[in-house]
């Protein structure tokens, strides 16, 4: 979308903000909050998503399923396009964010944890670049994971990781794991989705570790010195935040022009909003942002 209409949407002062569900309202815009809320120059962050289920479970719908399958499957011609952008690395401000393995036990949520596959760090990075090419801000470092609980969880997921990524290489794998979502995925995802009951037991939160340089210090000398912890609480991430997210990101756009970039075009949220008062819509509305602790390093 950015490559193909970008320019015509300016032209046409057209605003076209792609990603605002669940992915990656959140994840973009805890970033900015993240930013925001730390006294000094913010420089690396990681998220770790958990999800939550009462005594009914959760699943998710299968269209869910199927965009994961198709995803992976067109990994390569995704990465080809980001190519054709021609854009030069984002330069590292303060020391590099920690490098973290396939699979690691997070002190921090307590519990093993794996990169978050989805769309999130791939939007953030983007919010980033657009903040340093056009705001001349200094691009906060990213890596986003998810937890998945305790060592049987972490067998199920290996076995089930490997599966899906060799059955994804193949059309007739994929023709399998669409066709039977519930027993590829044990029972994460289903054609008929979350029942009400399920919904209604199910909430996420989003956990952000950020470090930087506290005001007065030069991150380009020695290590951070300052930290803070944030967090995005919500109810069911498919059914319930990504219509609270989507509304009201659409609610902003129609009610703060003024506050949304000069020109039109394909933005993040992050770019799309950084001015506006959509963090503020979004805790009135049960998707809470909060900041859980600021220390010094």
């Amino acid at each position: 979308m950015q490559l193909k209409y970008h320019s015509k949407a300016q032209e046409k002062r057209v605003y076209v903000i792609g990603s605002c569900g669940f992915d990656s309202i959140p994840a973009d815009m805890g970033i900015l909050y993240t930013r925001d809320q730390f006294k000094g120059t913010l420089t690396a962050v990681e998220s770790f998503l958990t999800v939550s289920t009462g005594p009914e479970g959760g699943c998710g719908h299968e269209a869910t399923w199927q965009s994961a399958i198709f995803g992976f499957a067109d990994s390569a011609s995704l990465r080809s396009l980001r190519k054709k952008f021609g854009h030069k690395p984002l330069p590292v401000v303060g020391a590099p964010i920690k490098k973290r393995g396939a699979l690691f036990y997070s002190k921090e949520i307590q519990q093993y944890s794996i990169p978050f596959m989805g769309s999130d760090p791939s939007v953030v990075r983007r919010t980033q670049r657009c903040m340093h090419q056009e705001h001349q801000q200094a691009p906060v470092q990213y890596a986003a994971y998810v937890g998945i609980g305790g060592v049987f969880s972490v067998a199920k997921t290996l076995f089930a990781g490997l599966m899906f990524w060799l059955m994804t290489k193949f059309s007739i794998g994929r023709s399998l794991l669409i066709q039977f979502p519930e027993v590829f995925s044990f029972g994460l995802f289903s054609k008929a989705g979350p029942s009400k009951k399920q919904m209604e037991g199910t909430s996420f939160c989003l956990s952000f570790f950020g470090e930087g340089y506290s005001n007065g210090r030069d991150p380009s000398q020695g290590k951070p010195d300052a930290a803070i912890t944030t967090q995005i609480k919500g109810p069911e991430p498919g059914y319930v935040a990504t219509p609270i997210t989507m509304v009201q990101a659409a609610i902003t756009l129609l009610n703060e022009p003024q506050c949304l970039p000069e020109t039109g075009g394909v933005y993040t949220p992050g770019s799309a909003f950084a001015r506006t008062t959509l963090i503020e819509r979004l805790n009135k509305h049960g998707v809470q942002f909060c900041v859980t602790n600021a220390r010094k390093l």
